[in-house]
């Protein structure tokens, strides 16, 4: 098992508790469009961890016109719910970044809100400083999660890996899980303060999962010592993956 130089961590559901601000920021963005927010709920919360555009494509059957009217919506809704102080970060979170840092592994924080939204949220938690980089798919050339271009750009501009299997990647959704697998990932952490339960985050590729972030340093010494990608006990809040399900 190479060593693993670059953690990339999701945000809200990983890093941050929103505290189901972004389906209420999604309802409130189809209310200013004229449009009932209840039939579009059920796609939103399946595809949480998606870039954004892309959700509210597939809501609008691809009228580009119509979704980036609903996505900038989005965007204003929910910039107003974290200026207004409805985001906090996910007990020990900061920490977690800190030690990961502090251990010489490189740490990304990446999201599939827009740059004006992640920024927003950096400012409210005071984690401008926090990371080495964040990014949004705008940095990755406009695709989000589930492809697997924020975690290949966060290896591409930090330079922290020679292989893609040094690279460990942790969220809380079975689009942040199946990213990680497409981009050759060593390390896929899910975790379980956010959108999906176990057995999505393991049927989508999870190689452990983690009642929180901040059991994740443990978990990747514990890897890197065992030499073994399956979940070990000396991981706090590791898991067994479901068995039969797909790693």
């Amino acid at each position: 098992m190479p060593q693993l130089n670059l953690v990339v961590l999701d945000m809200a559901g990983t890093t941050v508790s929103d505290g189901g601000l972004v389906e209420d920021a999604f309802a409130a963005a189809a209310r200013r469009l004229g449009e009932d927010p209840a039939p579009m709920l059920g796609h939103v919360r399946a595809t949480m961890g998606e870039s954004k555009i892309s959700v509210f494509r597939h809501l609008f059957g691809g009228d580009e016109a119509m979704a980036r009217r609903a996505n900038t919506a989005f965007e204003e809704a929910y910039a107003e719910r974290v200026a207004a102080g409805a985001v906090t970060p996910v007990p020990g979170a900061a920490d977690t970044v800190r030690a990961l840092r502090e251990a010489g592994r490189t740490v990304v924080l990446t999201t599939g809100f827009a740059r004006v939204t992640q920024d927003a949220l950096l400012d409210a938690l005071g984690w401008r400083d926090l990371a080495d980089l964040a990014l949004c798919p705008a940095d990755a050339g406009g695709r989000g999660r589930p492809c697997p271009d924020l975690v290949l750009t966060a290896l591409l501009r930090t330079g922290a890996a020679d292989d893609v299997r040094q690279v460990a990647v942790a969220g809380d959704t079975a689009y942040d899980m199946l990213s990680g697998v497409r981009a050759g990932a060593g390390l896929v952490a899910g975790v379980l303060t956010g959108a999906h339960d176990r057995a999505r985050l393991t049927g989508s590729g999870a190689t452990h999962v983690l009642d929180s972030v901040a059991g994740l340093p443990a978990l990747i010494e514990a890897v890197e010592a065992t030499g073994a990608q399956e979940p070990v006990a000396e991981g706090p809040g590791a898991q067994e993956p479901v068995a039969g399900e797909p790693r």
